[in-house]
Order: C-alpha cells, then structure tokens, then sequence
C-alpha cells in the first residue's frame, strides 16, 4: 500500500505503520493528557464544587423514589409500600392540581411577555449614556433591590399596597376611589406577582445583558458612525445582533423554568383568599407536603415539574439551533 494510500485513511498492511488518523488521534490524546499533568492544581481546584454537586444535588435524588411509595415518615423509604404510577394517577385527576398548574404557567408567562424584553431594553439605554457617573448612578439603583429578600419585599409592598393608610391606596382615595385589597383580591394578585418580580430582578438582569453589549467590538460601532447609522440604527444592527446569543441562552433558561413561578415570592405575599388565582406548583408542594404531610404526592407533584422543565429546555434549545442556528449545545 503507498504512502498516498495510507494518508487517506487506508488499512495498513503487514508491517505497514499506522494510519495518519490513528497517529493523530494518539497524538492528540496524548497532548490532552499533558495538558490535564501540567494543570492538576487546577483541576483540584474543581473538587470541592463536585463534592457539593455530589451531596447536595445527585444523593437526594435517591428520594425520587418516594413518589412511587405510599410513604410512611416512619417506616421510611425501605419500610413503605410500593404503589407504582397510584401518585401520578392521582396528580392527573385532581382538579386542584390543574388550577394550580393553570396558575403557574399564567403568572410565568406573565413574567416571560412583560418582563424578559424590559432588562434588554434597559440594556440598550444604558449602554448609550455617555456621562459615565450617571450611568453608574442609575445602574446601582436599579439592581440595589436584587439584594433584598422577598420576606423585606413582601412587607415593603403590604404597607405600600395596604388598604388602610397604604401610599397606593391614599392616592387612590385622593383620586375619589374606593381603596382596593391587592393582596386579598383574585383580580389584583398576580398583577401584584408580576410587578414586584420586576421590580426586584429587572436592574439585574439588565446587568447579562449590559456585559453581553460590552463584549461587541467597538470598531463595528466607529465604523457604522462614519457610515453615518445614527444611535438608533447602531443599536438595531449592532448592539442588539451582538446580545443575541445571550438573549437566547437567558430565554431558553427562563423556557425551562417555565413551571417555577417564584414560589419563594408568592409564599410570603399570598394568603388562603388568593389561592384560586396565586397558588403555584411550588407552594403547592409546600403546603400538601409540610402541611398536610402527604410526601408521596408532593414528590410526585415535583417529578413532574423537573421532568417537563428538563423537556422545555431540550425544546427551547433545538427550536433556536434550528431557527437561529444558535443554542446551549
């Protein structure tokens, strides 16, 4: 067999040396496994991160099992009766379960049409403040309220919102209004959700999307100037095709927490009067699971959301690979 033979990827024969792909192959792993000897401190470094991983994400997986058992806290998973799919039989026919589900994907599409495009936006704004101090003003004061817990928020908003002597309900009555329960009211309550969400996360969200405008090289924006695009025209062709692959990335994140409403939010504003329109599947779980102590259908109830979370992920990820040719993997 010639050389010209062998280079294109023919067997070699008897005494022939190795192909030139199974030589680049071991070349190439053989640089991998120098590269891996000479950054083990580093690679040490990455221990402590799975270990967590390990303990506090893969072994309490163990306890997906529950969902399949008619659990019993004292007999334990081992002591508990097997009852196959009888959970998720019962999670299909309960009319309880379906208002709730409604309520999630109401108030997390909600979340998605009103308050994903305000931080991209904001970003574009931002990005075309030339005073670098008040930039920076505006930017501190928008993200400060990231940093505060739902529980300061909550009570932030129920003086605010507070039909007795609260600030929105005095103008209301200045107005000659009569004052509205935000809180205790079906209509007004997942307005209320939706508003004090973006009140809290949109200045940093901003802050993805003002790094991601950042990394765009700047000569793209000198070079459309002397072209003479004017700001706006910059940002449609420039500063907004350059975001692009992180606006994909955040939105096909937020598809898949589709199901996750901000149980955290609406546990420390929402009450038994405003169940039929706030209660969540995360709050569900909480109040089936801790209140009425039945683990088995609670565990099930969060199987189900994991499982159709992980699935909008996969979704969201091949509709953007196939029509924007741009995705997580």
């Amino acid at each position: 067999m010639s050389k010209v033979d062998l280079a294109i990827g023919g067997k070699a024969g008897p005494g022939e040396r190795p192909r030139a792909g199974e030589r680049a192959r071991k070349q190439t792993g053989g640089a991998k496994w120098k590269l891996i000897r000479g950054n083990l401190d580093m690679y040490a470094l990455l221990i402590p991160g799975l270990i967590f991983l390990l303990l506090f994400k893969y072994t309490p997986m163990y306890g997906i099992v529950i969902a399949f058992q008619d659990f019993n806290i004292f007999g334990g998973i081992k002591g508990s009766d097997w009852v196959g799919l009888e959970q998720f039989r019962k999670l299909i026919h309960s009319e309880e379960f379906l208002q709730v589900l409604g309520n999630t994907l109401l108030i997390s599409l909600y979340k998605i049409v009103i308050l994903f495009p305000i931080p991209i936006v904001l970003a574009l704004l931002l990005n075309e403040v030339r005073r670098m101090f008040f930039k920076r003003t505006i930017q501190t004061i928008i993200y400060l309220p990231h940093f505060l817990s739902w529980v300061i928020i909550s009570g932030l908003f129920l003086n605010i919102l507070s039909p007795s002597g609260g600030l929105v309900n005095e103008i209301i009555r200045s107005l000659g209004g009569q004052p509205i329960s935000f809180l205790t009211d079906n209509h007004f309550f997942r307005s209320v959700v939706v508003f004090t969400a973006g009140w809290k996360e949109i200045g940093w969200n901003a802050i993805v999307f003002i790094a991601a405008i950042a990394g765009i090289d700047q000569e793209q924006y000198e070079a459309a100037a002397i072209d003479g695009a004017g700001r706006i025209r910059q940002m449609a062709s420039i500063s907004l095709p350059g975001m692009l692959p992180t606006i994909m990335l955040m939105f096909i994140l937020r598809i898949g927490s589709l199901l996750e409403a901000g149980t955290e939010q609406i546990l420390t504003m929402y009450n038994p009067l405003v169940y039929k329109s706030g209660d969540v599947i995360g709050t569900f779980v909480y109040r089936i699971g801790l209140g009425q102590q039945d683990y088995s259908f609670s565990t099930a109830v969060g199987l189900f959301n994991s499982a159709f979370g992980f699935l909008l992920v996969v979704i969201g990820n091949m509709l953007s690979r196939k029509f924007l040719q741009r995705s997580i993997w």
